[in-house]
């Protein structure tokens, strides 16, 4: 990789939460930061900060993603990171998902990535460098209830990743595959759609326990700066490694997942879900 004060980011759904803290953070480390959103006027407080340049992105739309990634190369002439941040959850019971709802939901949480990591490759081929840094969760290695189609989208990026690592890595390229737990931003609200409306169904008793088990536990929740990090420290490590739980509730569940029989991880599932 370059040096750290001619390295280049790309990051996705810059515009809040972690993304904005991974943007800012790349910028105090001396990166040059391409921070993409699909509405810029969100990034305006971000783009005064020395090193970023805000870009219209929508990661739903190949056609946007191609002109952020082609704008990003004319500024700057390179991408040394790309940082796959962009997604949202998508809560309730997968019977009363509509097709809309799970074709966005891929859309967003899978083919955007697909498509941006497409989109960076042929440049990082031609350096001979490069890290594809993809922010799954720990959704991604363990699963929740309601949260059937979310859990789908970010087991997909797990292995997307993790294969991925393979075929790149005679090219100079990582890849790197965040999975954090809970984060306190507004990912509970404007950033979780529900697939329920207000009125009751046949799963609202689960529901409400499932929803009041996860109220409980925001309290724990780590800071989106501090996921930022681990995304730093995926993105400018050259070892090996792939899979970096980031947070201490992501660790805890990543043990448990690794050393707990079946039927008792998901007893503990059941337990702290409220069931």
């Amino acid at each position: 990789m370059t040096t750290e004060t001619q390295a280049v980011v790309l990051i996705t759904g810059a515009s809040s939460g972690i993304g904005l803290a991974a943007a800012q953070l790349f910028a105090q480390r001396g990166w040059r930061v391409a921070a993409t959103m699909r509405n810029p006027s969100d990034g305006a407080q971000l783009a005064a900060q020395a090193g970023v340049t805000v870009l219209a992105m929508d990661v739903t739309d190949p056609a946007s993603v191609n002109a952020a990634v082609a704008a990003t190369l004319e500024k700057f002439g390179r991408i040394d990171a790309l940082v796959n941040n962009a997604g949202y959850g998508l809560f309730g019971p997968f019977e009363t998902a509509t097709d809309e709802q799970i074709r966005r939901q891929f859309a967003t949480n899978v083919d955007g990535i697909f498509a941006t990591t497409r989109a960076v490759l042929p440049a990082m081929r031609k350096q001979g460098s490069g890290a594809i840094v993809n922010v799954a969760s720990i959704g991604g290695l363990v699963t929740l209830p309601f949260f059937s189609l979310y859990h789908a989208t970010k087991y997909a990026v797990v292995g997307f990743t993790e294969s991925l690592s393979f075929e790149l890595a005679p090219l100079g390229i990582r890849a790197k595959c965040i999975a954090p737990g809970g984060v306190a931003t507004d990912f509970a609200g404007r950033s979780l759609v529900r697939t329920f409306g207000d009125g009751g169904n046949a799963y609202s008793d689960t529901l409400n326990k499932v929803t009041a088990a996860i109220s409980e536990r925001r309290a724990g929740y780590s800071s989106p700066e501090s996921i930022a990090e681990v995304i730093y420290r995926a993105a400018t490590d050259d070892t090996g490694q792939v899979m970096y739980a980031a947070g201490q509730d992501a660790e805890q569940i990543f043990h448990l997942r690794q050393s707990l029989p079946e039927a008792e991880r998901l007893a503990v599932t059941r337990q702290r879900s409220g069931l």
